[in-house]
């Protein structure tokens, strides 16, 4: 039963019941803030769009794994955004959508790598944006980016309340 353990969670690391709870809460805290804040500039600013739906997988690196690379404030904000742009262009260039789908991804991928900025859920951010026909480029800046930046923000704050650094610096 072991050999096959790790197919049903076996490989994944032991986490302290304290830290599990540390990071579910800072994640509800986080993101009921990211919502509660963009709603209120979309309000002001008369948007629609002020949320974007990848965000709860970002929460999930930032507030569970906030020492991974792929959590530091420059991926999650430069990769989402990247995203959403190469997103919005692969709309306008391609009709297609069984090539603007895989288009928008890998293409999204290859520009992260490129930016150093690797987040896996900004890969779905340029789905989300070819699949929903997202046009406008001001959507890769609000919602995208400034659900992002306020995500970072808010686990920086969570850090100075729970003494778990954020962001990582590279020693």
């Amino acid at each position: 039963m072991q050999r096959y353990a790790f197919y049903f969670g076996g490989d994944q690391p032991p986490v302290a019941m304290l830290e599990r709870a540390r990071s579910g809460f800072g994640a509800f805290i986080g993101l009921m803030l990211v919502l509660t804040t963009a709603k209120y500039l979309g309000e002001l600013g008369g948007i629609d769009e002020w949320l974007m739906a990848s965000l709860g997988a970002s929460a999930l690196l930032v507030f569970a794994l906030p020492g991974s690379s792929m959590a530091q404030p420059w991926a999650v904000i430069a990769g989402n955004t990247l995203s959403a742009l190469i997103g919005i262009c692969i709309v306008h260039a391609v009709g297609e959508p069984l090539i603007a789908i895989p288009l928008a991804a890998s293409l999204s991928i290859l520009g992260m790598f490129f930016l150093r900025c690797l987040h896996p859920p900004a890969a779905a951010v340029s789905l989300i944006v070819v699949l929903g026909h997202v046009l406008h480029f001001r959507y890769a800046f609000f919602p995208v980016m400034v659900d992002s930046i306020l995500l970072v923000l808010a686990r920086a704050a969570y850090s100075n309340l729970t003494g778990k650094r954020y962001p990582n610096r590279p020693s």
